[in-house]
């Protein structure tokens, strides 16, 4: 039985915190292929340690993390490609000419399911925003002209309940909640839209490991809540429709086979 998977994002270390737990679940299975799609290179990202990369040389030298993040993980994309569109640029980019490049990929590959960004980008990156809508129209131009696959198109997103509960956390301990009004931070979806929750909890070293990888980006997660904050992959089923009430899958290919 082959289970294809791809993931659209718009900057390297999105995949990481995405779907990284779920390939880890499924890497070594017979069948099982990965195909990853980075528009930009995240060139314009924050460098957490001067000694690791200028500003001139950021993109290449997040591209290489990335690289590195699934060698930690214990299993490589099967096809990995960077379009490298201008990081923070995409709101300018011909948005006809971002869904062709997108959509030429996914023809290729025919994945039964494809991961993206959801409307709030989890973050509210425009950058996340429009690499979500990009997919999402490449995905159903694609399934309607008859390719096959392209049978579930989810959107990663962080449910309610987890940001409510890591800012009780960080209160708990003193801190500043997360403000999600503020650029850059995260965005929660009602728990009801949630579709599909991975329990990662059998990877999570694995997860933490890869994501590890990408040192250039700092890391806010207090250790002792990476476990419980990487333990599940969240998504909303953005198609097809999800009958109201349903219970949320525990696997991007449940149902499928």
């Amino acid at each position: 039985m082959s289970r294809r998977l791809a993931t659209v994002v718009a900057h390297p270390d999105d995949d990481t915190f995405a779907c990284s737990g779920t390939v880890a679940l499924h890497g070594s299975e017979p069948g099982f292929r990965f195909a990853l799609v980075h528009v930009t290179s995240g060139e314009a990202g924050m460098i957490s340690d001067p000694t690791l990369a200028t500003r001139e040389t950021l993109g290449e030298v997040r591209e290489e993390e990335d690289r590195r993040s699934w060698v930690a993980l214990g299993r490589v994309p099967d096809r990995h490609e960077f379009i490298r569109y201008p990081d923070g640029g995409l709101g300018d980019v011909s948005f006809d000419e971002l869904v062709d490049g997108i959509s030429g990929i996914l023809r290729d590959e025919r994945p039964d399911v494809v991961i993206t960004f959801g409307p709030e980008g989890v973050t509210g990156h425009v950058d996340h925003i429009t690499v979500g809508r990009a997919t999402t129209e490449a995905f159903h131009r694609c399934r309607t002209a008859g390719s096959s696959g392209f049978r579930r198109l989810l959107y990663s997103s962080l449910p309610n309940s987890m940001l409510e509960g890591f800012n009780a956390d960080l209160v708990a301990r003193g801190q500043e909640p997360i403000d999600s009004t503020q650029p850059f931070q995260p965005r929660a979806v009602p728990d009801e839209t949630i579709g599909v929750q991975v329990d990662c909890s059998g990877v999570v070293d694995r997860k933490r490991a890869a994501i590890a990888e990408h040192r250039t980006q700092a890391n806010d997660i207090p250790d002792d809540l990476e476990d419980e904050i990487f333990r599940y992959e969240t998504h909303v089923i953005a198609w097809p429709e999800r009958p109201y009430g349903s219970a949320a899958l525990g696997d991007v290919f449940e149902g499928l086979d």
